[in-house]
């Protein structure tokens, strides 16, 4: 099945990405809110360790042939930059930086979760770069697996009468 994408389809993938990143919060016993502001979207409190999480997600849907293309997370080519934003916003809501990445294609989507610390660490490389990115290619996707720290959801998509052609 192929993706067509309607007019709104990035603000609806966007909104489908935050609200599932607080689903699979909530599920893991997190109390959990979409917030409206600069540099994060989600608040999730963990009330059995007290960890306090402020969550920049970031949303794309890949057309066949695109499934590997990396996902640019943050921008460093303002004076205050896209990093500055999320590190500003967990400090006012005393959170942990974190990035939540879902990815979806015709087939499957995957749902990433890390701390910005984590990233820097094991992902970032260059940190004089322009724009940070997530990478999906082949090698990348077997990094993701070996890692105990990223938090990774995977979905099948099995769409047996979705066509309306």
């Amino acid at each position: 099945m192929e993706i067509d994408k309607g007019t709104r389809h990035q603000k609806i993938v966007g909104d489908f990405g935050e609200a599932l990143v607080c689903n699979w919060l909530s599920r893991s016993g997190f109390e959990v809110t979409l917030v409206d502001h600069t540099g994060i979207d989600v608040v999730g409190y963990n009330p059995l360790t007290d960890q306090r999480l402020g969550i920049s997600v970031k949303s794309r849907t890949r057309r066949k042939g695109r499934e590997h293309s990396s996902v640019n997370l943050m921008s460093n080519q303002k004076e205050k930059s896209d990093r500055d934003k999320v590190v500003d916003a967990c400090k006012a809501f005393a959170c942990e930086p974190w990035i939540g990445i879902y990815v979806e294609s015709t087939e499957f989507a995957d749902l990433f979760l890390l701390s910005l610390e984590h990233y820097d660490e094991r992902y970032r490389g260059n940190a004089n770069r322009a724009i940070d990115d997530w990478k999906m290619g082949p090698k990348h996707r077997e990094l993701h697996s070996d890692d105990q720290e990223l938090k990774h959801i995977h979905m099948d998509f099995l769409g047996t009468s979705w066509n309306w052609t």
